[in-house]
């Protein structure tokens, strides 16, 4: 089968450590090359059909970040070793490296949109072996990648058996308290587009499960908070949380597992 890409380089097993491979493919959403780091279960022995998890990073992050500051790699494995979950890959990719954060949405003549929501699940099926057309598809992230996966999962609830989201940014214009970039930049033609809760209300009967999580000392409470409340108020069904913790690496680090838990849940 041809790939849907001009270009892909993949690392190379006798080089790669710690269950993590890197793949890098020259997509047209990009305008050039995107990089995706990914986490392959030890004796998975390619096993079809094999669930995937889109973890998304936060802004100034990049590929990476989950694996090199959070772990997730390390999570994820300790959770599967405990049999608590069942095995899963987990893709990480940039946004993008647009400014602070591209938001995850389509600005500028680029659409890191379409980039995570198509190139990079394309871009894992035609690299690593068990992930098929059939594999259950989640999504996740932090803050900036938390505003994404919940945007994301709730705009596409066919791709996705469930989403959620750690200390997210929950609409557009909190995006002002982590970028120097202005706001104008991540302008949508239909505001809507940017919008988390219009997502959700316009598709409430085929929202699939989702979550979300936040800090009480996190400076995006309140937003969450206020999420929280309108979606209790339109009657959609979801998972609300709330932990010790404020808006870091250790709190992210912490919670995956409670992520990680849920989307076993759906399996």
């Amino acid at each position: 089968m041809a790939s849907k890409f001009r270009t892909t380089e993949i690392s190379d097993p006798q080089f790669e450590s710690d269950n993590l491979r890197f793949i890098t493919v020259k997509t047209k959403h990009l305008n050039g090359r995107g990089d995706i780091c990914t986490y392959i279960p030890p004796n998975i022995k390619s096993k079809a059909d094999t669930p995937l998890l889109i973890l998304l990073h936060g802004v100034y992050g990049n590929s990476w970040i989950w694996s090199q500051k959070g772990g997730a790699h390390h999570t994820a494995n300790q959770l599967i070793s405990d049999e608590k979950i069942k095995p899963m890959i987990i893709a990480m990719p940039s946004d993008g490296l647009w400014g602070d954060g591209s938001a995850y949405l389509p600005h500028n003549n680029l659409d890191f949109e379409k980039w995570i929501v198509e190139d990079v699940i394309d871009a894992v099926k035609e690299n690593i072996a068990g992930v098929t057309d059939n594999s259950p598809v989640f999504i996740s992230g932090l803050s900036m990648g938390g505003y994404g996966a919940l945007r994301l999962g709730a705009k596409y609830p066919h791709l996705f058996k469930g989403f959620s989201g750690m200390s997210s940014i929950t609409d557009l214009p909190q995006m002002k308290l982590f970028v120097e970039e202005d706001l104008e930049f991540y302008k949508q033609e239909d505001a809507s587009n940017a919008s988390v809760f219009k997502w959700m209300q316009k598709n409430k009967e085929q929202l699939p499960p989702f979550r979300f999580d936040c800090g009480v000392d996190d400076e995006l409470i309140e937003y969450n908070r206020t999420l929280n409340k309108k979606l209790n108020q339109a009657g959609i069904k979801y998972i609300y949380e709330e932990f010790e913790g404020k808006h870091e690496w250790i709190y992210w680090q912490t919670h995956l597992k409670d992520t990680l838990l849920f989307f076993d849940g759906l399996l």
